[in-house]
């Protein structure tokens, strides 16, 4: 018996289109494992301008990338956020800021100069003093006692910015004895027992282990400060500042974050 024309047609048509399924299928499937493959295939060396509060969180983060993608290198400038802001805009061969504070990254933004930020951490203030506590210092009002040695970064620094905005609230003057360029710097004038305290962050008293004792200042009067991360416009290597970038904001780098005591953006 012959089979209807039309059964026939049909049949054939079902054919082509569930062959043209399976293509497209199999075509979003190529594409997907190609776009994997292309984000694995970033090779080169990059330099990243970070903040200096992020010397260790960004040094881990920068091995687990290195890791990950074979044949890539990422080099790191540390320092003030503001200074660094100013060499970006200037000109310096810089391809990811991570900064401080959103004010920095701002500026850089205006020039122009970065793509879109992206909050990744923030941060608080914490009273550092030397381990044997020399002055006695137990409460944000003994930084302003006679005699208290007290260093302080920069006004223009983020983690200067965060402890006038501090002390300010808590209602406090102080005459600091020294005002350093960055965080890292403040607190080594506290390691070194030059001073009795300093108002850092909470993850650089974490990070210098049994150097410094941490006094906890009252979330009443205590400061945050979110960190922004781009890529820069002038960058020779995007695709792989772009992939840093991600990996900054990916579970793994939050994971790193968190073990440094940054707290979630």
């Amino acid at each position: 018996m012959r089979g209807h024309p039309f059964t026939t047609v049909t049949a054939l048509a079902a054919s082509i289109l569930l062959a043209g399924c399976t293509s497209s299928a199999g075509g979003a499937t190529a594409s997907s494992s190609a776009a994997a493959t292309a984000a694995n295939a970033v090779t080169g060396t990059i330099n990243v301008f970070a903040a200096a509060s992020l010397t260790d969180s960004f040094t881990t983060l920068g091995t687990q990338f290195e890791a990950a993608h074979p044949g890539t290198k990422i080099t790191f400038v540390f320092g003030p956020s503001s200074g660094l802001a100013t060499q970006i805009t200037q000109g310096a061969p810089a391809d990811v800021f991570a900064s401080a504070s959103g004010k920095n990254m701002d500026a850089v933004v205006a020039a122009k100069a970065a793509g879109t930020p992206m909050p990744f951490a923030r941060n608080v203030a914490e009273i550092a003093v030397p381990p044997a506590n020399p002055a006695n210092i137990t409460t944000l009002a003994d930084l302003a006692k006679p005699g208290v040695k007290l260093a302080l970064c920069e006004p223009e620094v983020p983690c200067g910015a965060l402890a006038a905005q501090v002390l300010a609230r808590a209602g406090l003057k102080v005459t600091p004895a020294t005002l350093e360029a960055d965080v890292k710097a403040t607190l080594t004038k506290v390691e070194l027992g030059e001073v009795d305290a300093s108002v850092v962050y909470v993850t650089d008293v974490r990070a210098a282990g049994s150097k410094v004792r941490g006094i906890e200042i009252p979330a009443a009067v205590n400061a945050t400060t979110s960190y922004p991360i781009a890529a820069l416009t002038a960058s020779k290597n995007p695709a792989l500042a772009q992939a840093f970038v991600d990996h900054v904001l990916s579970a793994d780098g939050a994971r790193a974050l968190a073990a440094a005591g940054f707290q979630e953006p």
